[in-house]
């Protein structure tokens, strides 16, 4: 089995209000740059929407040359928002440390764009907020600058809603030269700014990770949490080597009770070769199968006429009691209890 490499997929498109109202805010329409390079817009199906990557990257430049008075990338980053992803923007607004908050990028690269790759990095007494090299690979030259810009504008702008001190004690790393608009950085971000660095971060005292937020709220930040999972796990991959594992799992349910050796072989690939694999696309195979049971748990859960017995089953588990405890974990509630609150 051939899968196209990682950077010939498509993109999901969910945020494509935030491009319409970032264009708006720039002072131009973006429906006829959409009309020209061929994007489709279908809000009813938003989750389902898909993108290109030369057509973003051409819409991209598009609207860096329409926008009047203002540097696009950083509009799209100031308007990004979870308006369609609510429990993401609860987790985030409730999150009783910025280590906390940085669980939403784990979320971010699976349900909005895999190419926003941000890990959190700790050294000695400095963390950082790293873009690891797919995020930056989106495109060449200046284009990739747009989308960097765009993403550290986003970053920027929730470390400032969690923390109003933020600007006083972080700085930003990019690994490109200044660019033309350099001067405009220190304006918008108002946190010192260093060009051609090793690599693309935000970087701040270890110690300001674990500071208590005002905004920290634990109940509802862990309810949150949960209905987040239940999203991410009810979404399955729409491209790439984890989409064809979750859809053999799909077809042969038994699997999720196996080890990886079982689906190397299905997908006509060594085991390392998978793991290798699923590694370069941000995931983990156990992480992966965990998510595909629980998503499959959920679909049966609201089938009536499966009982427990049967989907402990169906699901590679040696018996309810396993899948029980396992539920729990993912839930935070019996599979009965979920049933119940689900009628």
């Amino acid at each position: 089995m051939r899968q196209a490499p990682l950077h010939e997929q498509p993109l999901p498109f969910i945020t494509l209000p935030n491009w319409v109202k970032a264009a708006a805010l720039c002072g131009f329409n973006i429906q006829p740059v959409f009309d020209q390079l061929g994007v489709e817009t279908d809000l009813i199906h938003l989750e389902d929407a898909t993108i290109q990557r030369p057509q973003l990257e051409r819409v991209m430049a598009a609207c860096v040359e329409r926008a009047r008075g203002q540097h696009f990338p950083f509009v799209l980053g100031e308007t990004f928002a979870f308006d369609y992803l609510p429990d993401i923007g609860t987790f985030l607004a409730t999150s009783p440390t910025l280590r906390d908050a940085t669980r939403v990028f784990e979320w971010v690269r699976a349900l909005i764009n895999p190419m926003i790759d941000v890990q959190l990095e700790e050294d000695g007494e400095l963390a950082r907020l790293v873009l690891r090299g797919s995020g930056e690979a989106q495109a060449g030259g200046a284009v990739a600058v747009y989308f960097i810009e765009s993403i550290f504008a986003a970053i920027a702008k929730f470390g400032r809603l969690l923390n109003g001190d933020v600007e006083r004690f972080s700085q930003l790393r990019f690994r490109y030269p200044a660019p033309p608009h350099a001067a405009s950085y220190d304006g918008y971000f108002r946190i010192p700014v260093a060009f051609a660095q090793p690599c693309n971060a935000i970087e701040l005292p270890r110690a300001q990770l674990d500071a208590p937020l005002d905004g920290g709220f634990p109940a509802l930040h862990d309810q949150a949490e949960v209905r987040v999972e239940q999203r991410l796990a009810r979404l399955p991959r729409r491209s790439g080597l984890i989409a064809a594992v979750e859809a053999q799992f799909e077809r042969e349910p038994h699997l999720l009770g196996l080890g990886i050796a079982q689906m190397a072989r299905r997908l006509d690939l060594h085991e390392r070769t998978l793991q290798r694999r699923l590694r370069e696309e941000g995931e983990a195979y156990a992480a992966l199968q965990t998510r595909v049971r629980y998503r499959l748990a959920l679909r049966d859960l609201d089938d009536p006429r499966l009982d427990l017995e049967t989907i402990s089953e169906r699901l590679g588990f040696s018996d309810r009691r396993s899948f029980t405890r396992a539920f729990m974990r993912w839930a935070g509630v019996t599979p009965s209890q979920y049933r119940r609150r689900a009628k």
